[in-house]
């Protein structure tokens, strides 16, 4: 089996942030971009305030922090993830940024290096195909936030290899979550379920049936969900859920896929949720 010892991941944001952590607690080598230096060591930053508050709250040791810290190097440069072993792409949810970014890393990565991407909900076949690695590259599909959710959907593309996928496998246990192999279908299987619901709240809201607290509680106490649709999609940030909207409806093609005009008009608002300050709630 292909062995691993570095890990790239592209985006220092939430969930880049989140996977260059969990790799990094595991003992691998990190290389974590983003747009520019400053934005990269912003998001190491951001790593470091959730290892010291572990360690505030006795989870970890400060020397456990101060190793897994020094193993995240962060880079403004593609180009230094030629010798990582496996890259992680996580990038926005958009086809043509993503196809970009992977034609790029497929021309810098070593030969036998594995591809990955963090989509949510684009075909891995159709990413695989703007590389000249398809049988090395798969589909990891990590939960927000990572350092607390266990799942890790692995997704196959047409051509992804078993040696692939094995090693990919491995990586997700070795970070101690446990990876699900699902089909090659736009959404996958959690979102293909969870963001649909998300997107009927947001019709449900618009129609006027009940309030923004109504809707959430009476999801929480109607069916033990610990968080409300809407606080929900606020969490996981408005743009996200529009986009895998829009890709559900353009690859299955079926009207019940259709994004809700609200979330639309909260989208081209800016209202993207918590990390806007604004979404369904105000979080200024």
């Amino acid at each position: 089996m292909f062995e691993i010892n570095s890990v790239g991941v592209v985006g220092a944001g939430q969930m880049g942030g989140g996977i260059a952590q969990a790799a990094a607690e595991s003992g691998f080598q990190v290389i974590l971009s983003d747009i520019d230096l400053a934005r990269a060591e912003q998001g190491k930053q951001v790593i470091a305030k959730r290892l010291n508050s572990a360690v505030v709250k006795g989870k970890i040791d400060a020397a456990a922090a101060e190793s897994t810290l020094a193993r995240i190097s962060p880079t403004g440069s593609l180009t230094d993830f030629a010798t990582a072993d496996i890259v992680i792409e996580v990038a926005s949810e958009n086809v043509e940024l993503k196809e970009k970014l992977l034609k790029q890393l497929d021309g810098i990565c070593k030969p036998e290096a594995i591809l990955a991407t963090n989509t949510s909900s684009i075909s891995i076949t159709l990413l695989a195909a703007s590389t000249n690695r398809p049988e090395q590259f798969i589909g990891l599909h990590f939960f927000n936030p990572v350092q607390v959710m266990k799942l890790v959907e692995v997704i196959r593309g047409l051509a992804t290899s078993e040696a692939t996928t094995a090693a990919a496998k491995r990586v997700v246990e070795l970070l101690g979550k446990q990876p699900v192999e699902v089909a090659d279908k736009a959404g996958f299987v959690v979102n293909r379920i969870l963001i649909p619901m998300l997107n009927e709240a947001c019709f449900v809201l618009e129609e006027g049936l009940a309030s923004e607290e109504d809707i959430d509680n009476g999801m929480k106490l109607g069916c033990n969900h610990p968080m409300g649709p809407l606080s929900l999609a606020d969490f996981i940030g408005l743009d996200t859920c529009l986009a895998v909207m829009e890709v559900l409806h353009q690859q299955l093609g079926e009207d019940k896929y259709r994004p809700a005009p609200l979330l639309r008009k909260y989208v081209a608002a800016g209202w993207l949720g918590r990390k806007s300050g604004r979404g369904f709630y105000n979080y200024n």
